[in-house]
C-alpha cells in the first residue's frame, strides 16, 4: 500500500502544494513566509520520518491564515494517506525533553477529532511566530486527520523550547501510531 498523497489549496488567502509519504526518511523541502513555522515543520518531518514537500504563500500577508491552512492541507494529507487504517499501531504517547522544557504528548488515530492542549505561554510572540497559532495548527490538524490529541507540558519556561518539544513529541508519537504492526484494523468495531 502506498500511503502517500498530493494536494494544493487555493483560496483568496493561501496557496499551498504538499506532497508528502508516510513511509518516507524525514527528507523535507520547507517554505512558507513565516521562519519559525519553517523550522516547526521541518522538525515535524525530521523526527516522524515523513518525508514533506511543503510550498505555502500568504497571499494577505496574514500568517494566521497561513499557518490554519496549512494545517488542513497536512492534516487531509494524513487522513487520506493512512486510508482505511488497515494495520496501524494507533495510539502512541512520550514525554520528551529539551532543555528546560518537558512535554508529554498521546496520541490515538481514532477519527474522532479532540484536541486538548495543556500549557500556559507567557510570550505572545518567538520569532516572527504568534503563540496563539500554536493552538490553532494542531486544532485544526487534528480535525482534518481525525485524531485525538494531548499536549501537555509538565515544565518549561522558554517558549521556543516548549513549542519545539511539543512539534518534536508529536512527530515521534505520530511515526510510532502510523507504523503498520498487522494486517487488521485496530478497532473492536472493525472500523476506526
Amino acid at each position: 500500500m502506498k500511503r502517500q498523497i498530493e494536494k494544493t489549496r487555493t483560496t483568496k488567502e493561501t496557496d499551498i502544494n504538499l506532497k508528502i509519504n508516510l513511509d518516507g526518511f524525514g527528507k523535507y523541502s520547507i517554505s512558507t513566509s513565516c521562519n519559525f513555522f519553517n523550522h516547526m515543520l521541518e522538525q515535524l518531518s525530521a523526527h516522524s520520518g515523513l518525508d514533506i514537500e511543503l510550498s505555502a504563500k500568504s497571499l494577505d500577508n496574514n500568517f494566521h491564515h497561513l499557518i490554519e491552512d496549512c494545517a488542513i492541507v497536512l492534516g487531509e494529507a494524513l487522513f487520506e494517506a493512512l486510508g482505511d487504517k488497515k494495520g496501524i499501531k494507533r495510539y502512541s504517547h512520550i514525554i520528551l525533553p529539551m532543555d528546560e522544557a518537558l512535554i508529554l504528548c498521546a496520541l490515538d488515530i481514532s477519527n474522532r477529532a479532540y484536541f486538548m492542549l495543556d500549557m500556559e505561554l507567557e510570550d505572545e510572540k518567538t520569532d516572527d511566530f504568534e503563540t496563539v497559532l500554536f493552538y490553532h495548527f494542531f486544532n485544526t490538524l487534528s480535525n482534518k486527520a481525525g485524531l485525538c490529541l494531548h499536549i501537555k507540558m509538565l515544565d518549561g519556561f522558554d517558549t521556543h523550547h516548549i513549542i519545539e518539544a511539543s512539534f518534536k513529541a508529536f512527530a515521534k508519537c505520530l511515526k510510532d501510531s502510523i507504523q503498520i504492526t498487522g494486517d487488521e484494523i485496530p478497532s473492536t468495531k472493525g472500523v476506526l
